[in-house]
């Protein structure tokens, strides 16, 4: 990325359940629709020495503003990083892991709680490097030093198992691996794990933001456990 380009790609297949591995971002197509599913999994700007901010975020039907933010407990910048793995599940569940740890989970209980929301179209995946000085870095106060540019960006290990638009057997099927009962829910290892990514390393969290919603009713997926 430089200061008149970014640059990125994406799958020529979508899909409706599965396990994906590498940083990512899922997206329904045309991914700019007003109703489109969405799971984002991004990296902010940073200010040097400071350690840095994942956030990710869950739009259904076009309706985003579920951003969680924490501060990562390594550095994915550094060579000792390569090895480092970002991977999520979409299944009866969006997990998203780094290294297998859970750092966000969100159940799927639509039909059973009214007017909650879930990632239900199929998407593809999308990876990407781009400006987003306007809000990323402190809220937009830290502007990108262009003498550092062109930034680049490096993927290793991407791999799908997933289902595909192509597949003939239905997406929410247990013949999937992913789709098995062990997958439901975190393991009582991933519980404690998750709790200490959420005690320790999250600083943000829109179902914690109460001034966020003081003035309209907190998400309805706030109301329920997601572990």
């Amino acid at each position: 990325m430089d200061k008149r380009s970014g640059a990125g790609f994406c799958s020529k297949s979508t899909y409706g359940s599965g396990f994906f591995r590498m940083r990512m971002k899922l997206m329904s197509v045309p991914p700019q629709s007003s109703d489109r599913d969405e799971v984002d999994f991004e990296f902010l700007g940073n200010v040097d020495g400071q350690p840095i901010t994942l956030q990710t975020n869950v739009f259904v039907n076009g309706h985003g503003n579920r951003e969680q933010r924490l501060k990562l407990w390594f550095d994915p910048a550094a060579e000792t990083s390569t090895s480092t793995r970002y991977s999520g599940t979409l299944t009866s569940s969006c997990t998203i892991f780094v290294d297998d740890v859970p750092i966000r989970v969100l159940r799927n209980l639509t039909g059973r709680v009214p007017e909650y929301e879930f990632p239900a179209k199929r998407m593809g995946i999308w990876a990407s490097l781009w400006n987003g000085s306007d809000w990323a870095t402190d809220r937009g106060r830290i502007k990108i030093d262009w003498n550092r540019a062109p930034f680049t960006a490096g993927y290793q290990g991407f791999n799908v198992d997933a289902c595909a638009n192509t597949s003939s057997t239905p997406c929410h099927s247990t013949d999937w691996w992913w789709n098995a009962r062990r997958y439901r829910r975190l393991s009582a290892r991933q519980r404690a794990a998750y709790e200490n990514v959420k005690k320790t390393y999250m600083y943000y969290d829109y179902c914690a933001d109460k001034d966020r919603f003081k003035n309209t009713t907190m998400p309805v997926e706030c109301s329920h456990t997601t572990t």
